[in-house]
């Protein structure tokens, strides 16, 4: 993958996971049915906050293996 394509990727997928645990994302998802298809499997039976704790993972892991692989 050629690495604007990579950047764009990575910048698309981080906006996604902002938009959950900042701006609502999280009160949306939760109890429905595109949780499961978006977030994971689990994550319908889960509260709002439980969502933004596995958003922030998520960031966090994301990011740390960007990183990782932009400089490798």
């Amino acid at each position: 993958m050629s690495i604007p394509v990579w950047l764009v990727s990575y910048g698309v997928n981080t906006a996604f996971w902002l938009w959950v645990i900042f701006w609502g994302g999280a009160e949306w998802f939760e109890g429905r049915f595109a949780s499961g298809l978006l977030i994971s499997v689990f994550a319908p039976n889960w509260s709002a906050e439980g969502i933004k704790i596995f958003a922030w993972l998520t960031v966090v892991i994301s990011t740390i293996a960007f990183v990782v692989r932009l400089f490798s």
